[in-house]
């Protein structure tokens, strides 16, 4: 039996649904944790017992206003026995103060507290995908290919249909900023129209995404995979729920066809939408303290060894939260890259390659794949390795569980430095004695799926996308045996 989670003014049912007012509905994801273990991360390098670090996250804990925390501590309650709610009407939503960007990373949780949060989202992303989430819509967020000028008139067309006088709701459409002026989008012709609409058309640039995420009550993407790793990237840590047209060259991850998106939209804001939170990695850059000149130190010793405890060999150097890959490849040096890999506080191997993959369940069909990588389900709660072109042929593949933080490092002694990028966007060298730590962020991406929609739309993404397994069928014996009989067979 459906189930439907509504949030309307005036706390009235509609669809059988139970429903909450427009002022309690908050619609980021993230990952609520407990702050309950001391044990150290040496990954981190910081210790957990840190009194600013326990009380941010007391604060955060107490003044929570998103639902899906709500949904998380329910899900916990239900496992300790204790009474569990079962819809959006019976939380207490509390929307007095505008939600700030916490900025407690996952590399520095705690073993027990990863686990806790890993487990939380794979509880939380099987309630969402068997659920209807009837969402209070009126900040939309547009992105498209701001280069194509076929897709730009093609967001205009939706911008446009958005604002129109028809719709049940005044909606605010964001667009690009590089299409204000632009005449393929024509901006002043859409005012021109209906100038109730000049205050409802607004545009966004980086910092709009990176600052105010919260801003926005839904986005829509026009374009391929690469429009939607885009969106993600602009999305650090809070993203709303993304619906996209396929409008690209690949479609793994964008479901809906554009030529319905007038009957898509409306149902999706009328009905609900049915969300696949997928996995996204944060990966963070550690740069050596140590002079690079200086060759005598060890990673090995300094991240797991007896030089482990000295917090001063390494600090942050910034943050990428990703939904694909990470890869640490050899750049422009015109030798193999020399790297080490740690799985937590132990040392797992050495890898003399072109480079290293480490993918998403979700990005298991990108790099990962065209390095030799396993093909893997978005459901499944791991972290894909893989070695690009390794000068051992024994290096294989690597599943290992979400639950980790991971770290690629350059050892000091290495003869070249080495390159990082993160979804294929941002590029930094790594010099001997860096690395990067990885690890399931708290901040999943919340995608937008087809109504019914399982498992086996992914199966038939990569049939269709990638021919998967194609080839001319085998012939039977009794096909054999009527060619020989028809004189069309000789021995």
């Amino acid at each position: 039996m459906e189930q439907a989670i509504a949030s309307q003014a005036g706390k009235e049912d509609m669809d059988g649904a139970s429903s909450a007012s427009e002022s309690e509905y908050q619609h980021q994801l993230e990952v609520m944790f407990d702050e309950d273990n001391a044990k150290r991360r040496k990954s981190s390098l910081v210790s957990s017992e840190n009194p600013k670090l326990a009380e941010q996250a007391a604060r955060e804990k107490a003044t929570t206003s998103c639902f899906v925390h709500q949904l998380l501590e329910n899900t916990k309650q239900s496992r300790t026995g204790q009474p569990a709610l079962s819809y959006i009407d019976d939380y207490n939503f509390d929307k007095a103060s505008e939600p700030r960007d916490q900025n407690i990373h996952s590399r520095l949780l705690t073993k027990r507290q990863l686990s806790e949060m890993a487990i939380g989202v794979r509880e939380l992303s099987k309630k969402l995908g068997s659920i209807r989430l009837k969402l209070k819509v009126r900040t939309i967020f547009l992105l498209t290919k701001a280069h194509d000028s076929d897709l730009i008139e093609l967001t205009r067309n939706i911008a446009e249909w958005l604002l129109a006088k028809q719709r049940d709701t005044e909606y605010t459409v964001y667009v690009e900023n590089t299409l204000e002026h632009n005449p393929n989008f024509d901006a002043q012709g859409l005012v021109l129209q209906d100038p109730s609409i000049q205050d409802r058309l607004k545009y966004w640039d980086n910092e709009l995404c990176r600052r105010h995420p919260h801003l926005f009550d839904f986005a829509i993407t026009l374009g391929g995979d690469g429009t939607l790793l885009y969106a993600s990237w602009l999305f650090q840590r809070i993203v709303p729920p993304v619906l996209s047209f396929a409008l690209g060259s690949l479609g793994f991850l964008t479901k809906f066809e554009y030529a319905d998106y007038q009957e898509t939209l409306s149902t999706a804001f009328k009905h609900g939408i049915t969300v696949s939170l997928r996995l996204r990695f944060e990966a963070t850059i550690m740069r050596t303290q140590t002079a690079h000149e200086d060759r005598k130190h060890d990673l090995i010793e300094q991240l797991v060894g007896d030089e482990a405890e000295n917090n001063l060999t390494h600090k942050p150097n910034g943050s990428y939260t990703i939904l694909n890959d990470i890869v640490v490849d050899r750049g422009p040096n015109p030798t193999m890259s020399s790297t080490e890999l740690f799985m937590d506080e132990k040392f797992m191997t050495s890898v003399q390659a072109d480079g290293v993959c480490v993918a998403t369940p979700t990005g298991s069909t990108a790099y990962n794949l065209a390095a030799g990588g396993s093909l893997c389900h978005p459901e499944n709660p791991v972290i894909l390795v893989t070695a690009i072109c390794a000068h051992t042929l024994s290096f294989r593949p690597v599943i290992l569980p979400d639950t980790i933080v991971l770290r690629v490092g350059v050892p000091y002694d290495a003869r070249t430095s080495s390159w990082a990028s993160f979804d294929g966007r941002e590029r930094v060298e790594l010099q001997p004695g860096d690395y990067v730590t990885i690890s399931a962020s708290r901040y999943p991406f919340a995608n937008v799926m087809p109504q019914g929609s399982s498992g086996e739309d992914w199966i038939g993404s990569i049939s269709k996308t990638l021919n998967w397994n194609s080839r001319q069928k085998q012939k039977s014996f009794k096909e054999w045996d009527q060619q020989k009989a028809d004189g069309k067979w000789k021995t």
